[in-house]
């Protein structure tokens, strides 16, 4: 007979030890380039990426896209090779190749085994070093982009965030058109104004991230000195320009409907004033709020909204920083006969005093953001992405784990005040896009602000001409 069975208990659950954002190795390059490296082990896939001061500000008033749409253009031919020949070199070495564009630059990307990690920095200078901006190919891509620029409008989620930021923005400021342009601007875009956008690209204030398993690699930093690190661009001037929020419109805090009869759903999107990521704040505590608010189907958002009163299928709520200031955006699709009473639903939760958040719902939300960054940032790939961001935005590369130990000692007082902040701003910005018989009683509302009918035909207005130009 076998003895009594014995009891086996069940392990304690502890803390999970306290993470922190992989330190980089920094060093200059010849060419004024900043690297930064960070060694992954068993990440043998590399992530590169290459960043650019190219303000889109600075793009020719009549030509806004062209940051997005020269960088798109790089690798459609070479003095060296056609676009054929690079997808062919690309394919054989098994390089993924990526570029776009952002509010402070161009960046461009790269995923490659570290065997052919020579071949794809020698790509990489030519494309930064000699692109020819073929007119068939710079056509075809003016062409692709118009259409997608057709398929945003004629999308509820795009032409709700197009109208937000024309009504938001000022009528001067660039954030007020898409990043990729409007269709008139796009339209104008020919090689030779890639050429000229192109030909203001320098390294001053750049920065080069690689990120994976570098222990195959003799000398990582030789190897960028000698390939990016001696691409000159132009007289390595940085791009300066006033550090400065973009301005508000003065009519922003307003009401849009877009009318789209017979839509069963209702694109609901609300902007108002939003901190960046020097909020004195800390932008963990925001990132925090975020998740309480409209992070997940238990957030108050879609515990009213869904789970309650089955308005929508999800209410989000996030912040967007900018170089200075930023936004707070409210979004989600709602049953087209619910809109009205949905609207003033996520308008009364968003008006929540930041007293009234319970301790619990803090640090559950707290404990999401510091408890998932690992997983987060689990590959190459979102490490180097990461740290071009925090470059770009002029930040360290600490500022992720000093973000994390905000969110482990967020108190439900720092978040009150914090939400106060975004509470008791301007007047929210506030975009419908649906069926008009459904919200025809916010004409005659007189609680929500002025209220406007957009005509859904009407493109974005491209900026006004810069009299200095």
């Amino acid at each position: 007979m076998s003895g009594p069975a014995r009891v086996r208990r069940r392990p304690e659950v502890g803390q999970p030890p306290v993470w922190h954002f992989p330190e980089p190795v920094h060093a200059q390059l010849p060419n004024g380039l900043q690297a930064l490296l960070v060694d992954l082990p068993g990440q043998h896939v590399l992530s590169l990426r290459v960043s650019l001061v190219a303000p889109v500000a600075r793009e020719r008033p009549g030509t806004e896209g062209s940051t997005l749409m020269m960088a798109r253009c790089l690798d459609e031919g070479t003095r060296s090779r056609t676009s054929t020949e690079l997808a062919e070199l690309l394919e054989r070495h098994g390089i993924a190749f990526g570029a776009g564009a952002g509010e402070r630059g161009m960046h461009l990307g790269l995923e490659v085994t570290g065997r052919h990690l020579g071949v794809a920095l020698d790509l990489l200078v030519e494309l930064l070093g000699e692109p020819t901006f073929p007119e068939t190919e710079v056509a075809r891509l003016v062409r692709h982009r118009a259409t997608d620029i057709a398929h945003e409008l004629a999308d509820p989620t795009g032409r709700a965030h197009r109208e937000l930021r024309q009504a938001y923005f000022d009528a001067a400021e660039r954030a007020r058109l898409p990043l990729g342009g409007t269709a008139t601007t796009v339209a104008a875009l020919t090689p030779e104004v890639l050429r000229e956008r192109h030909a203001t690209l320098s390294p001053g204030g750049g920065v080069v991230v690689l990120t994976g398993d570098l222990s195959t690699l003799e000398d990582p930093v030789g190897l960028l000195s000698s390939t990016v690190g001696s691409w000159e661009g132009a007289d390595g001037t940085v791009p300066g320009g006033e550090r400065r929020p973009a301005g508000r419109a003065a009519d922003a805090g307003q009401v849009l409907i877009v009318p789209r009869p017979g839509a069963a759903q209702t694109e609901l999107l609300l902007g108002r004033p939003g901190p960046d990521r020097r909020t004195p704040h800390g932008w963990g505590t925001y990132q925090a709020l975020a998740m309480l608010f409209g992070g997940a189907p238990h957030a108050r958002l879609d515990r009213v909204l869904r789970e309650e009163r089955g308005y929508t299928y999800g209410m989000r709520l996030g912040f967007r920083p900018r170089q200075v200031g930023g936004q707070c955006v409210v979004g989600g699709a709602v049953r087209a006969d619910a809109t009205v009473p949905a609207l003033r639903e996520t308008l009364r939760i968003l008006d929540t005093p930041g007293a009234e958040l319970a301790e619990q719902e803090v640090r559950e939300a707290a404990d999401f953001v510091a408890m998932t960054a690992p997983g987060r940032y689990l590959t190459a790939d979102s490490v180097a992405d990461e740290l071009v961001s925090l470059a770009s935005d002029g930040l360290d590369p600490g500022t992720v784990t000093r973000t994390l130990q905000q969110v482990r000692e967020l108190t439900p007082a720092q978040a009150a005040q914090a939400w106060e902040e975004v509470r008791t701003g301007p007047a929210w910005t506030v975009v419908l896009v649906g069926d008009p018989e459904q919200v025809q009683e916010l004409q005659d509302a007189d609680d929500l602000g002025p209220v406007r009918v957009v005509d859904p035909e009407v493109s974005p207005r491209p900026l006004p001409p810069d009299p200095e130009s």
